[in-house]
């Protein structure tokens, strides 16, 4: 791992809302309106894979495994996708997308199948409103300020 300090990688943050932070990572947003989709990036510079982690792997599993039973009891998805890819952004990052066999790329994967639907403004205040209501739950949660 790196020295230097953490930042969020650009197309990250151009790409996604901050909701706030868990022990290990950052919570965040996605702007695609079309799925439930919400992005950990555990705040280490300079870290590309889960391994590298060491023994914040376990935290990193651990919160992720919190945020999936979170999107589970709230959004029962007919299936919960949980990656972390990173050919395009190296920084590592896991996507936890709900998806629904009524959604707009049902079956398949959701990148690169249709452009990004971005939310409205009043869409994206109310999304923002209540994934930070349903992550509250969480008692290492802190909202972003």
């Amino acid at each position: 791992m790196s020295s230097t300090a953490f930042e969020l990688h650009p197309t990250l943050a151009a790409d996604t809302v901050w909701l706030g932070d868990l022990p290990l990572c950052r919570v965040l947003l996605a702007r695609e309106s079309r799925y439930p989709w919400l992005i950990l990036v555990p705040r280490r510079a300079g870290v590309r894979e889960i391994h590298e982690l060491e023994d914040e792997a376990a935290v990193l599993l651990a919160e992720s495994c919190c945020v999936a039973r979170l999107m589970q009891a709230s959004l029962m998805p007919d299936k919960l996708n949980v990656a972390a890819i990173g050919n395009v952004v190296e920084q590592l990052h896991l996507h936890h997308v709900a998806r629904f066999r009524e959604d707009a790329a049902w079956p398949k994967p959701i990148w690169g199948l249709l452009p990004a639907k971005p939310y409205s403004d009043e869409q994206l205040a109310a999304t923002i409103s209540r994934w930070r209501q349903w992550l509250a739950v969480l008692p290492e949660f802190v909202v972003a300020v």
